[in-house]
């Protein structure tokens, strides 16, 4: 068939998401899927909603009920941007909060101000399917870094970008010293930025400790790169917090992405990032192109709800009740995969834990086997920028209840037996 449409040359990079592939195959009647990163619609405060949204319309005036109908202000309803700075566990200025319709869009809003087309872009490896998404439209060279249990290999970044201890110059240095800076035809041209989600790693689980992250920013400081740091999970912990922030270590070096979607209800795509006064201008005009203005109204809801201290009580309950779901997969797959070779982590927090596969194995090609058998998860290869291992996989244990967890975990043992 004959079209008048040419696509841009950005539209050929675009591939539709791994994920929402894989929920389409869960909608099957009796499918137990540990695919979707989606939070516990258990989770979601309904009543303090519908609370907020009555006082949003109705509680405050007429004036204010129809101001939060109308168009607002690109950066954000203000209350919300100075309760998001006042909750970061550093000095935050309201001014550098950027409320975003969800902390995707902040990725999306990265990408279009920090990268060119041919820019060398970092990643861990593996990372978040969503961020390589957003970021490949912009035609980087998206690069993955090596990474272990801890996150971030300190001492293979500085290796993967000649800045180890044979090579003592600086990122900005070799910026101003290079003059073709195209990572093609020449590899140690500077990388924008690196991408890390130091709490409870989507997909992994994993998280950083504090010696890893303090050697992290000072070697990225030290070098002039850039970090991104995107943290929705990182409120989901089970026992102890998560150490301090990377932007807190280094705030002019950082931009910081936060999310309500996980600890309120994704359906309001709500984020927010914090961003240096040197950046900030440039990704609110991003952010004016792309759709003026987060909603006003859930803006204003979100500000009601949290005004109390609601979050306080909520999220007690999230951690709750996610460390009692993964404590069952964590169960479930010790009793299940004896004897199969079958290796995973135990996170302390977030919502995925990561399996490797035997040796030999696919997780691509036991997928279809895994659904005959009524159980869905993702296989891991879509995480990874490069260099993908076929034999992990991610499993999410919030959105199935304990006896889904056993049975599903009992059914992807017998696909693994059936298939090794």
């Amino acid at each position: 068939m004959n079209t008048p449409w040419t696509l841009a040359q950005r539209a050929e990079r675009m591939n539709p998401s791994v994920i929402r592939e894989i929920l389409k195959v869960t909608e099957k009647p009796g499918i137990i899927s540990f695919a979707g990163g989606l939070p516990s619609t258990e989770t979601f405060p309904v009543d303090a909603f519908a609370k907020a949204c009555e006082q949003v319309l109705h509680g405050h005036g007429l004036e204010s009920g129809r101001a939060s109908l109308q168009y607002a202000a690109s950066e954000g309803f203000a209350p919300l941007r100075e309760w998001v700075a006042a909750s970061l566990p550093w000095a935050v200025d309201p001014a550098q909060v950027l409320i975003t319709t969800g902390s995707q869009q902040g990725l999306d809003l990265v990408g279009k101000v920090l990268i060119d087309a041919g820019s060398r872009v970092l990643v861990e490896t593996p990372t978040y399917l969503g961020a390589l998404q957003a970021f490949s439209p912009m035609e980087p060279v998206i690069e993955g870094v090596a990474s272990d249990a801890g996150g971030v290999d300190v001492a293979a970044l500085l290796e993967q970008l000649g800045a180890g201890a044979d090579h003592p110059e600086s990122l900005e240095r070799r910026r101003l010293l290079t003059l073709d800076l195209d990572p093609v035809a020449n590899p140690q041209a500077a990388p924008r930025f690196l991408y890390v989600l130091p709490n409870f790693q989507n997909p992994t689980g994993r998280s950083m400790d504090l010696p890893r992250r303090q050697a992290l920013v000072a070697a990225a400081a030290r070098l002039g790169l850039p970090l991104v740091e995107d943290n929705p999970y990182g409120d989901l912990w089970f026992d102890q917090p998560p150490p301090t922030p990377l932007t807190a270590l280094n705030p002019d070096g950082c931009i910081y992405l936060g999310s309500f979607s996980k600890i309120l209800a994704p359906g309001l795509r709500l984020g927010f990032l914090v961003a240096p006064p040197s950046v900030y201008p440039k990704l609110l005009q991003a952010k004016q192109a792309a759709d003026l203005h987060s909603p006003s109204f859930n803006q204003r809801v979100v500000a009601e709800v949290i005004k109390d201290g609601f979050l306080d009580r909520h999220i007690p309950t999230i951690r709750a009740l996610y460390k009692r779901q993964c404590h069952a997969m964590l169960d479930a797959l010790k009793t299940e995969m004896a004897g199969l070779d079958v290796q995973w982590n135990e996170p302390d927090g977030g919502m995925f834990l990561w399996v490797r596969l035997p040796e030999g194995m696919s997780a691509i090609e036991l997928l279809p086997k895994a659904v005959e058998q009524n159980v869905a998860f993702v296989p891991g290869s879509a995480f990874y920028a490069d260099h993908a291992d076929p034999r992990t996989l991610r499993l999410s244990f919030v959105t199935a209840n304990v006896e889904q967890i056993r049975t599903g975990i009992a059914a992807l043992a017998r696909a693994i037996r059936s298939s090794h």
